[in-house]
Parts: structure tokens; C-alpha cells; sequence
């Protein structure tokens, strides 16, 4: 199998698949910082049929620089509709490291960026999910149309030493036609997971997450939750911090 077609393949089933997904963020003092939001696909790659369709000709680690294919694919970009384009313009600040190696059994996916303010990486997710978007354009095909449709938003902010993460629900009828696809997968979801890892400045003071883990000097938080859950009720997922002063 192509390598792009298998990203493509991977990054649209996300959600249809046993995965574990690892959404890091770290902060500095002046609210600015790194995100990376992490798939483990191991379980995936176990899962494929070892065909001559489905094999990988070689193993692979690279980086992609969604800055620098964007402005190669512009010609391409520029012929679908504004809202196609807007959406796939939030993958400009990213980069998306690919390593997958079936020998090993590994299929992991980091895309990650800077950001000078928290609120520049809202909707990550859903950036995440329309970076599927890649895989014709590393095969050297045109730019794809399909970019989805997004039913949710997440939002954070992180200000006078206090963080919040909240999802809210942008299309109800588009958010419950998302969950009704998801019944067929749930043998696969059960076991699949969410975790949250935050790197603050100062020593967390409270948080309303109580089955929340915390590094020995306080300043690193870690939530595990269950992806089928959390994509089911994911208004329920918020997270509030406050930081000593």
C-alpha cells in the first residue's frame, strides 16, 4: 500500500477504530507554548491483513510541513469553496511527524505546532482529523474536497493563572448523526483511550478533575479517559485548573 493512502485511510477512520489519543499541551510563563496531539495506531496496524494491498514497501519516519505543502498545492487549494479552504488553512502552523513500521508494529502520528497564545490551537481535533487531506497531496495528487464536517469545537483559554478546556456542540443534528456511526465500532472504541497531559508553569493549586494524576512538583497533570465516552458526551469533558500564584 501507498504510504499516502494509508495516511489517508488512518486519519479519517480515527474514530472508527481501537486508537489511544494523547492530547499534550506545554505553557510557559507568558501563556505561549507547544501542543501535539498524538495517535497510537498500533492496535490498527495489528488489525490489517497482511496483503499485498495493505503492506507498507518500507518502514517510515518522517515530518511533514503542512506550511510548505499548502503554498505547493495553492493552485489546487484555490478551486474549492472558501469554507474547504478556510478549514484547511488551520493546518498551516503544523507539522506532522509520521512513524510507522509494521515489523515493529508501530503507527504513530504527532502533529504539533507553537502557538504564542492557547486559544490559537482551538478546534485541534478537528485540525487533526482534516490533516486526512494529506495523503493525496504527498502521492502528488490534486487537493481533496472532502474535508469534514465538523459537529464540535474545543475551546481553551489560560489566563491569570487559570485553564480551561471545554468542547461545545456546533450542529446538534450533525453531532448525533456522528454518534449513531459510532455503534458499529464500539466492540473496537471500548478499549480505546483519551489522555490529557498538561505542563504548567506553576504548581497546580485545584482542578475540578479528581481522578487527575500530578508530576512530583505539581506543575504536570494527566487525565485518562475513555475515547467511546468522551466522544459520546463530550460537553462533560471539562477541564478547569487554577495555579498557585
Amino acid at each position: 500500500m501507498k504510504f499516502s493512502k494509508m495516511l489517508t485511510a488512518v486519519l479519517f477512520a480515527v474514530v472508527f477504530v481501537a486508537c489511544n489519543f494523547t492530547e499534550e499541551i506545554y505553557f510557559n510563563n507568558d501563556g505561549s507554548g507547544k501542543m501535539s496531539m498524538r495517535f497510537d495506531g498500533g492496535e490498527m496496524l495489528q488489525m490489517l491483513p497482511s496483503t499485498d494491498s495493505t503492506a507498507l514497501e518500507k518502514a517510515v519516519d518522517s515530518t511533514i510541513v503542512f506550511k510548505d505543502v499548502l503554498w505547493d498545492k495553492k493552485d489546487s487549494i484555490a478551486t474549492l469553496t472558501p469554507e474547504k479552504q478556510a478549514k484547511l488553512k488551520k493546518l498551516e502552523p503544523f507539522k506532522l511527524h509520521m512513524q510507522v513500521d509494521a515489523e515493529r508494529g508501530i503507527m504513530n502520528f504527532d502533529l504539533f505546532r507553537d502557538f504564542k497564545k492557547v486559544a490559537e490551537i482551538n478546534d485541534a481535533f478537528n485540525t487533526f482529523q482534516n490533516a486526512s487531506s494529506v495523503g493525496p497531496i504527498a502521492g502528488g495528487k490534486s487537493m481533496p474536497g472532502n474535508v469534514s464536517e465538523e459537529s464540535t469545537r474545543v475551546d481553551y483559554t489560560f489566563k491569570n493563572n487559570r485553564f480551561k478546556r471545554e468542547t461545545i456542540v456546533l450542529d446538534q443534528a450533525l453531532f448525533e448523526k456522528s454518534i449513531d456511526s459510532l455503534v458499529s465500532a464500539e466492540m473496537f472504541l471500548s478499549s480505546s483511550t483519551y489522555t490529557f497531559r498538561y505542563h504548567f508553569p506553576k504548581r497546580v493549586k485545584w482542578t475540578n478533575i479528581n481522578e487527575a494524576t500530578f508530576s512530583m512538583d505539581g506543575k504536570t497533570m494527566v487525565h485518562e479517559v475513555s475515547f467511546l465516552d468522551m466522544m459520546k458526551n463530550p460537553e462533560s469533558m471539562i477541564i478547569e485548573v487554577d495555579l498557585e500564584k
